[in-house]
């Protein structure tokens, strides 16, 4: 269960700012993706780059806590571990499976909550339903 946590609370953030950025951008970018809409684009073309730029977006903390992991911090997991009486090289090993467990769910996470969002806010017909992310009818 602990990893399980740890999964859940390291996708979190990746889920949300995923999702705060494909509503921002599709709030700010309107004009833009209802202009491609009148002129014959799907709705997967249109929100394709906003959808790419959210993902991206997500998996920031992600990446940059790869990006230092065991130069600049030591993670919980492995100091517990070696302090226990592990040899390093299992307690590095471990961490490292637990990283690509982390990156794989906030991957999976974020690309999930923005199609989600995306399935909500376009309709089969290729329209952008904005009323249902700002309450306007």
């Amino acid at each position: 269960m602990p990893i399980l946590g740890m999964v859940l609370g390291g996708s979190l953030t990746s889920v949300s700012l995923a999702l705060d950025r494909f509503t921002s951008d599709l709030v700010t970018k309107r004009a833009e993706v209802e202009a491609l809409l009148s002129m014959g684009a799907s709705r997967w073309e249109a929100a394709h780059g906003i959808l790419t730029d959210a993902v991206q977006t997500g998996m920031i903390p992600t990446l940059n806590s790869m990006a230092v992991m065991g130069i600049v911090s030591l993670p919980g997991m492995m100091t517990g571990q070696i302090l226990a009486g592990v040899s390093p090289n299992t307690a590095v090993r471990y961490q490292i499976v637990i990283m690509f467990v982390l990156s794989a769910s906030s991957a999976l996470g974020s690309l999930t909550v923005t199609l989600l969002a995306f399935r909500a806010l376009f309709d089969p017909r290729d329209r952008l339903r904005i009323e249902r992310l700002i309450g306007k009818k």
